[in-house]
């Protein structure tokens, strides 16, 4: 059984670090497409940058739109990452080993693009500053500014802290092939990592500390984005709900992005041993809970604002029920939650592609939800004039566009440079395990209780 266990450690690194050291010419051309996306939505930005924000569909009325919609939905992607893998880690769930890295890389990058939008949405990024040297503590934005770079902070350690042992095995194992400066690099990286008993107690004790540390932070984090609506007076913002509200829909929306990046992932570096159906089934599990928790709220939401129903609050549910954004609410609501939580519940067929398609669903109905949450509030007039409008230009869409290859691309060029599993605690798991479960070359590990069912 330890040789067994040893010839898994050896395919394990064989496998996590294969793709660090042998890119395709698939991937150079991918790469070269996401560029140039970039590269288009720069150029957009620049024009914006000339022209100001009549470049735009915003104007005096509607004063925000997709740059605040992607704001919201990529901050709330990259809290599932971190939340979901402190969670996991502070409850000892031994079946996280090897999804928590990919998580945490979700998390770094999707806040990194989302911190962002603000910028842009200004129209003269220079005036950021401003709310650093000026800023009121009594605006919500200034509270914005403060929980997101407390996060961004937190999640850089949070994903650097496991990757130590990892860094000196690349040291190790990579350093004959790799150039100069990656074995330059990597050594500076693993912080003189030599694996002793003492060196792991430390490390332990650090993550375990920032586990704990980035749950709060991380719920504070997107709480405090629901506060620049709820704390504002606009028809379907005014509400004391939007905290909760806003914190499960990122979890909502960040766990499907994890089972779409692990679905990808795991089909081209060929991590099938590793990510199994079994991984995907518990998360798929923890994402039909958010997504119930999720349809409550929504339902609580609309039911008390349609059963006192203001006039404010009439027309909005009119513009989204009935009016321009319909198709964009139903499209949520059926194609966001009921299709997905389907899709979930049955149980014929195979698990994978099911849980993958649910949660392309979600993601692309949750950012519906925040187009319908930011844009028609604001349409919706506050004194009898005529309702505003808006049209994104092909400014903004090319922008958001190159939000999401910037995504894509930080997250590739990421595969290339670190393993996307971390190597040393799925062998930890995995001598952890050894003396009950069976390690079976395509399945991972076969526990007893299996074994005898089988």
């Amino acid at each position: 059984m330890i040789t067994r266990a040893e010839n898994y450690e050896q395919r394990l690194e064989r496998t996590v670090l294969t793709p660090l050291s042998r890119t395709g010419k698939g991937y150079y051309l991918f790469v070269g497409f996401l560029l140039v996306v970039v590269a288009w939505g720069v150029y957009a930005f620049t024009v914006q940058l000339r022209y100001g924000l009549l470049a735009t569909g915003m104007r005096d009325q509607v004063m925000w739109g997709l740059y605040m919609v992607n704001f919201v939905f990529f901050i709330g992607i990259s809290h599932a990452g971190t939340l979901i893998s402190a969670i996991l880690r502070v409850t000892q769930a031994g079946w996280r080993t090897p999804v928590t890295r990919m998580a945490e890389i979700i998390t770094v990058v999707a806040i990194s693009v989302g911190a962002l939008m603000p910028i842009i949405d200004v129209g003269r990024p220079d005036r950021i500053l401003n709310l650093i040297w000026f800023g009121r503590f009594q605006s919500p934005i200034t509270w914005d500014i403060l929980a997101i770079s407390s996060y961004l902070t937190g999640s850089l350690l949070y994903l650097f802290l496991p990757l130590i042992p990892d860094f000196a095995l690349m040291r190790d194992k990579l350093g004959r092939g790799a150039s100069s400066l990656k074995r330059k690099i990597y050594s500076i990286l693993a912080v003189g990592w030599k694996g002793t008993p003492e060196q792991h107690h430390r490390l332990e004790r650090a993550i375990g500390i920032m586990a704990v540390t980035i749950i709060p932070v991380a719920i504070s984090v997107h709480t405090v984005v629901s506060f620049i609506f709820s704390m504002t007076l606009r028809p379907g913002w005014d509400s004391t709900v939007f905290g909760i509200y806003f914190v499960i829909g990122a979890i909502f929306s960040g766990i499907a992005t994890i089972l779409i990046v692990m679905a990808i992932f795991r089909k081209l570096f060929h991590l099938e041993e590793y990510l199994t159906e079994r991984h995907f089934r518990n998360l798929g599990y923890l994402l039909l809970v958010s997504l119930l928790i999720y349809l409550y709220l929504t339902f609580s939401e609309y039911l008390t604002v349609g059963y006192k129903l203001p006039t404010e609050e009439k027309h909005l549910l009119e513009i989204l029920m009935l009016g321009e954004s319909a198709p964009w609410f139903w499209f949520f609501a059926i194609g966001g939650m009921l299709i997905p939580a389907a899709l979930i519940l049955y149980r014929r067929g195979p698990v994978i592609p099911k849980l993958v398609i649910a949660s392309i669903l979600i993601n692309i109905g949750m950012w519906l939800k925040r187009f319908v949450i930011v844009v028609p509030s604001i349409q919706v007039p506050l004194m009898p004039f005529e309702f505003g409008s808006y049209s994104p230009t092909w400014v903004e869409w090319s922008i958001t566009a190159a939000a999401v290859a910037g995504f894509v691309l930080v997250f590739a060029i990421f595969a290339k440079l670190i393993p996307l599993i971390s190597i040393w605690e799925v062998a930890e798991d995995a001598k952890g395990h050894a003396p009950e479960a069976e390690i079976h070359p395509a399945r991972g590990f076969a526990f007893e209780s299996e074994r005898v069912s089988e």
